[in-house]
């Protein structure tokens, strides 16, 4: 059936008004009319775990608006700042306990400035060997419209650039503090040599983003079953968190199956799910997930080199 954009006026007449996508981004598509994903070895699931490491200022300026989970009571904030600061002290050193106890392979988002002000800690995970992906300069530089696009241009560059001399990585992918965007982030980071973002949540497979320089993939990381989002926001239970992980896993891990390729990807926030109490939680999902067979955990780079290739 052939569709007609209807006339408008005033507001509702902009550039490329039209059913569908009314922007070249990328192209639209269902998941299930696409042509079937291939995990090496022929796993049917791939684990994709994000471990931020973030660094939030004690005095944020908010500029042009503040990242959720910043401080929020009177200047200073010492008991939502040092919560944070225990993330990098002491959650951290438990979340890898247990990751590598299951054997599943983290991904760090790196606040760039949080490297420069801990040197032991950029130390150690660079040590490990496991990918490093930029995370913006701080949890309150914010990349938003409002932002002038030069700014936001140095703002990329700086937190890229610092970060690639900081880890002796390439860096490849990038998440957004809060997963905002302004119109010209997906620009200004395939600009910066980024190839794949982790900010968009539309979709549950890679797709590929059009740039003013070219390619750039989006790469959806999951709000909804995000630490922070279901213990913080939501207010749910650490056992609720727990059940709504593994049923994420158990129908990925069922429609590969039938589909082709799934992803599941889990937000495991250090100074959150790195507290005692919410310990055994974690150790739960990580051993369902683990145990359901035909898993492959891969940093996001691996992810992308194999799916890249079959995506149209």
């Amino acid at each position: 059936m052939a569709w007609t954009t209807p006339a408008a006026a005033g507001p509702l007449d902009y550039p490329n008004r039209r059913y569908g996508n009314d922007h070249d981004r990328y192209a639209w598509s269902m998941l299930t009319d696409r042509p079937p994903l291939v995990w090496p070895q022929g796993e049917g699931l791939a684990l994709f775990v994000v471990v931020p490491l973030q660094f939030f200022p004690l005095n944020p300026q908010g500029k042009p608006l503040k990242v959720p989970g910043n401080m929020v009571m009177p200047y200073p904030d010492l008991r939502h700042y040092t919560l944070r600061d225990y993330g990098n002290r002491v959650g951290i050193h438990r979340l890898l306990k247990a990751l590598d106890a299951a054997s599943v392979v983290p991904t760090f988002a790196v606040n760039t400035r949080l490297f420069e002000r801990e040197p032991l800690l950029c130390e150690q995970i660079v040590g490990r060997g496991n990918e490093i992906i930029a995370h913006s300069w701080s949890m309150d530089t914010v990349h938003a419209g409002g932002l002038d696009e030069s700014a936001e241009r140095e703002l990329v560059q700086r937190s890229v650039g610092r970060l690639r001399e900081l880890t002796g990585r390439p860096v490849r992918g990038w998440l957004s503090p809060g997963k905002l965007n302004s119109a010209n982030t997906p620009d200004l980071l395939a600009a910066a040599g980024i190839d794949y973002f982790c900010d968009w949540v539309n979709d549950e497979l890679p797709y590929r983003w059009r740039t003013a320089t070219g390619a750039l993939w989006s790469m959806p990381l999951s709000t909804e079953i995000s630490d922070t989002f279901v213990l913080v926001d939501n207010l749910h239970s650490e056992e609720s968190w727990a059940d709504q992980v593994c049923d994420a896993a158990d129908l990925l891990h069922a429609e590969a199956a039938r589909q082709g390729g799934r992803i599941l990807t889990l937000t495991l926030t250090p100074w959150l799910l790195g507290q005692p109490h919410r310990m055994r939680h974690l150790e739960r999902v990580l051993g369902h997930v683990t145990s359901l067979g035909g898993v492959w955990s891969a940093s996001g780079a691996q992810i992308m080199d194999v799916a890249m290739p079959q995506i149209p």
